[in-house]
């Protein structure tokens, strides 16, 4: 397997040192679907050269990044593209090699469970088979590497990539037990864009899992252990905050950074739910939509936990999805990540209720985006509007996605309990349905 995933990362590399020579990528980091104020390049440029002068970045209204990502590209400034191309491979390396441990762990798990006859006789051509498994980690890598949304976000130098490499390794060290690791590149996570402390959940849930621990509120065993995860990572979590203290000698990263995540001051258009919506409130009623929208991204994580406690792993795509619709400032680099997972469900495919229809949706908004951009800002045949419809209707294609995969993998679940052909009372089929 490591010949093919070598070659798909020399063919992905090679598309990416083409469109960084072309006259493409000067147009694609300008695009507001593949940059934010928050992970744009050009504001780390700005940010490094207030740096450089004496003053600190965050003096002004132009960067938002964290501390350690401007002094990261301090050092590597020269080598701004091979360190975006290699964040990319390292992202899809980390989601090989832990999709291909969850596959093994689901294998073995499958295993024990045929030996006890836990399965329903008519479930059995549900089973997964080792020959349909194989290629699924190299399909992961695969549709994250050639996906057009990561490759327009490494063109662009969004730092959204970055991001994304630290929550794959997240992914990898929690699939392979390593809880200090998983604690501490959450800790990265979180401390790079705060949503992705609603990721703790399913990491520690994962991890008892692992070490046979029961959720149970009354096992001693199951308080040990989240206290001693929850240390690691609020551990981990201070030690950055205090080592970007050091770095800039002031506290002023805290509002420029979070800040600016939570309070959204800047509504310049891009692919989320909040710009529009909040450039026509009335000022008064600012702090409680703005409220009711932040929630959006935490309020899910309980409820999901509570449903998917026995399936950590697809709760973490879950959450990373959620993540990545609602959001203050999205970008396509974020959906990039969660659909590289997607492969990772196959076995959901006839279960699935609207994925054509979904998947339609989803490319005809991609293509539409630019045109309906052009007829805004540079035409003026149009107005934000139109921009804003093709919006909203990407974000329910994606919540239908989400939703369609949800209620796939619970379906089949369910049938691995209860049987495929189930029958209501007066013995007619039975039509299950998502509560």
């Amino acid at each position: 397997m490591a010949a093919p995933l070598t070659l798909l990362i020399i063919v992905a590399v090679t598309i990416r040192a083409a469109l960084f020579r072309s006259s493409l990528a000067d147009l694609i980091s300008e695009r507001v679907e593949v940059v934010s104020p928050l992970n744009a390049w050009k504001r780390v440029v700005e940010g490094l050269a207030l740096l450089d002068l004496g003053v600190s970045p965050y003096s002004g209204d132009v960067f938002h990044e964290t501390p350690l990502i401007i002094y990261l590209f301090h050092f590597v400034i020269d080598y701004a593209e091979i360190t975006f191309m290699l964040a990319d491979i390292i992202t899809a390396i980390a989601l090989y090699l832990a999709v291909k441990d969850y596959n093994k762990h689901v294998f073995r798990k499958q295993k024990y469970a045929l030996e006890a006859d836990r399965y329903p006789l008519d479930c059995l051509e549900l089973i997964r088979s080792p020959k349909e498994m194989y290629y699924i980690p190299l399909k992961v890598a695969m549709f994250y590497l050639l996906n057009p949304f990561t490759i327009l976000s490494c063109v662009a130098k969004s730092t959204c990539g970055l991001n994304n490499a630290v929550i794959a390794l997240y992914i990898l060290s929690t699939i392979r037990g390593s809880a200090l690791l998983s604690a501490i590149f959450l800790a990265l996570a979180t401390y790079q864009s705060i949503y992705p402390l609603t990721l703790f959940a399913p990491a520690l849930l994962y991890l008892l899992q692992r070490l046979y621990i029961p959720v149970n509120i009354q096992r001693p065993s199951f308080w040990f252990f989240t206290l001693q995860y929850s240390f690691m990572y609020l551990g981990s979590l201070c030690v950055l905050v205090c080592l970007s203290f050091f770095l800039l000698g002031s506290w002023d990263f805290l509002f420029s950074v979070y800040g600016f995540i939570l309070s959204v001051p800047d509504l310049t258009p891009n692919i989320g739910l909040f710009w529009y919506f909040f450039a026509e409130m009335f000022e008064h009623f600012r702090l409680f939509f703005l409220c009711v929208f932040q929630i959006n991204v935490f309020f899910y994580t309980i409820p999901l936990a509570i449903k998917l406690k026995e399936h950590p792993v697809f709760l973490i795509f879950m959450q990373i999805a959620v993540i990545s619709v609602f959001k203050s400032y999205p970008t396509v680099g974020d959906i990039a990540l969660y659909m590289a997972f997607l492969p990772a469900w196959a076995h959901l495919y006839r279960f699935l209720r609207n994925i054509f229809l979904v998947s339609c949706v989803l490319l005809a908004c991609s293509a539409l985006f630019p045109v309906l951009w052009h007829l805004w800002i540079y035409a003026g045949s149009a107005n934000s509007n139109f921009y804003y419809a093709i919006t909203l209707l990407f974000n329910v294609a994606q919540i239908l996605l989400v939703s369609d995969y949800f209620y796939a993998y619970l379906r089949r679940e369910h049938h691995l309990t209860h049987g495929l052909y189930l029958k209501k009372k007066d013995g007619s089929e039975a039509t299950l349905v998502l509560k």
